[in-house]
């Protein structure tokens, strides 16, 4: 994206976006440009859809209760999803919010919330983690908004795991593996489709670990000789991943 509209700002819609468009914003978006970021008619506003690309668009009518904007012109072509699955317990409160918006930043094509045995939130708001993967799209500059998945057990998963994922490679940080560099045990998996499992506070329990150790299809790692907490553990098996067979070679 031309760095002149880097620091416009840009919203996700579910319109389709094309050449010479007037689209009117929805309540919350018009509130947000007419009242909160204070944008009056002839300014700049950038809109995505995961569809499309980027498209610079400018307001031509502005109201609090409706905005308004006509769009102007293609800046950046659509990025395609990527095939990285990322599977975790859910947590409490902010810290849900978090991983779910590292997950986006991080290049997740596919987030979903993986219930284990020692998970303390049993009940989700599929809109709340749209919500916070749209906003962590419209932060990053991600064009690709990935697919929430419905929640599951964790039994269920893996006896469905051939049926979804077909080849896919499950990594899961296992913090009972031996302390060593997971580069590689990664690197062993370039070209492999790849699924990432990381638990809850407290880790796997032993029953888990033990069934997910004798799948052919599940590779454990260790993050190192440290104790993480489980937000921190997403960040950085996302990150060894993406680093040694994702796509920031």
């Amino acid at each position: 994206m031309p760095r002149s509209h880097a620091q416009l700002p840009r919203l996700f819609v579910a319109a389709d976006l094309a050449d010479s468009v007037d689209l009117t914003l929805d309540k919350d978006q018009s509130l947000y440009l007419a009242a909160v970021l204070r944008k009056t008619i002839g300014d700049e506003v950038i809109l995505f859809n995961g569809r499309d690309g980027a498209w610079l668009c400018r307001l031509s009518r502005d109201s609090k209760k409706s905005v308004v904007l006509s769009v102007v012109e293609r800046i950046a072509p659509q990025t395609r999803a990527t095939d990285f699955w990322y599977g975790f317990a859910p947590l409490k409160s902010e810290r849900l919010d978090y991983v779910v918006q590292k997950a986006v930043e991080m290049g997740a094509g596919i987030i979903q919330p993986v219930y284990t045995q020692y998970t303390q939130v049993n009940r989700l708001k599929p809109e709340r983690l749209r919500a916070n993967a749209i906003e962590a799209a419209e932060q990053c500059e991600v064009l690709s908004v990935p697919q929430i998945a419905e929640d599951i057990s964790l039994d269920r998963l893996i006896d469905g795991w051939a049926a979804e994922h077909g080849d896919r490679v499950l990594v899961f940080a296992d913090e009972s593996a031996p302390s060593a560099t997971p580069v590689q045990t990664l690197g062993e998996l370039a070209g492999r489709r790849i699924g990432l499992l990381v638990g809850p506070e407290g880790g796997f329990s032993e029953t888990e670990r033990q069934k997910l150790g004798a799948l052919p299809y599940v590779i454990p790692i260790s993050l190192g000789p440290r104790i993480l907490r489980a937000d921190t553990a997403a960040v950085a098996a996302m990150a060894i991943i993406q680093a040694t067979i994702g796509d920031w070679r």
